[in-house]
């Protein structure tokens, strides 16, 4: 057993010995059972260059988590010390230059938060309290996607540590294949301490949900297919089927109701939404309707995802297009009849900057695929975690016969190399990136780059 006192860090080192080990180890995922050597709570870079060194010292290997939503899919073996970057939340505007510095625990409600005082905004996804370096270095699908593209591609430069327990700022310029790596090909190649971001000039955004029956059904995800079609690329949307669960966060009127969720984010004015967004209110007569002009910052929580750690277990696939077939097998495994013991299963509208290769792009450039299928359910009990894993099964499935190639990083939530979802000459380049910085393989991230890859 390996003898962490040597570890010395401004921050904390957690063990099995201590009475808050369990604390110290779980992620933001209640369903995840993390069983590392330690855990370190850095508070700076030089605190993960220590730990990065004392790893290679002791034969250790080293993985990081800011928030640790994406945890199911992180295989920690015993031999590991938990890097978590949670105490490192400090955020630098620079409003002239629209861009950002923020440190790798800060979360994405905070950085909006900060870039909205000076009038801008980042490229905020669903969550709100979801660790922006995970959520960039897995791509980042944002509410302002269509329009801006993946987060990854707005990053301007990297501060990290690499497997050497080298402190290094990387950019385009300095080492354009590091940097091209880390940019949707996840966090396999150091551990990041900051990330430098562009911002956006956008104050203000027409954004809500509109919640149906879910008994509007196949017609209703029909209506909504039609709409997407037309367009333009200030509008991103998500579909889904949602059944909110009977708990005190839920308001009352809401609870366990069946319901078809619409949510969507356009930029412009509140005349400007209301047209863009008029031909969705004809769907039928919505139990809520939330639209309305709002701060960019709340562009974190139109979509409700819970604020606090909860247990789930959630799947993915990534589809070519959505026809009227494929509509019906979706609605039959998610839909008001279904059975279905998933919380949620939704379609996110894809395309535009999304779907055009960026010339300028890292490892995740685009995403071949008209839309981004997700399904998730609450785990709170073994019982239920086997219905939800079948559940999960049978919808992703039902959708094989429209399935795109690959995946999205950051909705892989089952264990999977990288290159399960990412091209195949994508991860040849990568596995490049890994033999030159850590040849041993002593950093590591979800869905991990193949050695093996074919150059």
């Amino acid at each position: 057993m390996t003898d962490f006192s040597g570890l010395a860090i401004a921050g904390r080192v957690a063990t099995p010995t201590d009475s808050d080990w369990d604390q110290a180890r779980a992620a933001w995922n209640l369903a995840v059972d993390q069983q590392p050597s330690a855990v370190a709570l850095v508070e700076s870079g030089e605190d993960v260059v220590a730990v990065v060194r004392f790893a290679a010292e002791n034969d250790l290997r080293v993985t990081a988590q800011g928030s640790g939503h994406g945890a199911a899919s992180l295989r920690i073996p015993e031999d590991t010390i938990l890097v978590k970057t949670e105490r490192m939340r400090g955020i630098e505007v620079d409003a002239g230059a629209q861009t950002a510095r923020v440190q790798a625990g800060v979360l994405s409600v905070e950085l909006a938060e900060a870039a909205a005082a000076h009038g801008l905004s980042s490229l905020p996804g669903s969550s709100p309290d979801v660790c922006l370096t995970g959520f960039t270095l897995g791509g980042g699908l944002s509410w302002l996607g269509r329009r801006y593209g993946f987060a990854c591609n707005r990053l301007r430069a990297v501060e990290l540590v690499t497997a050497d327990g080298e402190a290094r700022t990387i950019d385009a310029e300095t080492d354009p294949d590091l940097f091209w790596a880390l940019r949707g090909g996840g966090g396999d190649y150091g551990v990041v301490t900051a990330l430098h971001l562009s911002l956006v000039p956008l104050a203000n955004v027409y954004a809500g949900a509109l919640l149906f029956p879910a008994e509007v059904g196949a017609d209703g995800v029909r209506a909504y297919r039609d709409w997407t079609a037309g367009v333009s690329e200030d509008v991103t949307s998500i579909i889904r089927f949602l059944r909110p669960p009977d708990i005190p966060d839920v308001p009352e009127f809401l609870r366990g109701k069946a319901l078809l969720v619409i949510d969507a984010a356009c930029i412009g004015d509140q005349a400007a939404g209301e047209a863009a967004i008029a031909p969705l209110r004809e769907i039928g007569e919505p139990i809520l309707d939330t639209f309305g002009q709002i701060p960019a910052p709340g562009l974190c929580k139109i979509h409700m995802d819970p604020e606090q750690p909860v247990p789930g277990n959630g799947h993915h696939r990534v589809l070519r297009e959505l026809s009227d077939e494929a509509i019906e097998a979706f609605v039959g495994v998610a839909g008001p009849d279904s059975g279905t013991p998933l919380l949620l299963t939704e379609l996110r509208h894809l395309g535009g900057a999304l779907g055009r290769p960026d010339p300028d792009g890292g490892a995740l450039s685009h995403l071949d695929a008209g839309w981004a299928m997700y399904g998730v359910g609450m785990v709170m009990s073994p019982e239920m975690g086997e219905a939800v894993t079948a559940g999960l099964d049978r919808m992703h499935e039902a959708m094989e016969p429209w399935a795109a190639d690959g995946g999205y990083f950051n909705f892989a939530e089952r264990p999977c190399d990288a290159d399960a979802i990412l091209p195949a000459e994508v991860c040849a380049r990568l596995a490049e990136v890994k033999r030159k910085y850590d040849p041993e393989g002593r950093v590591f991230g979800n869905h991990a780059v193949s050695l093996d890859s074919a150059v």
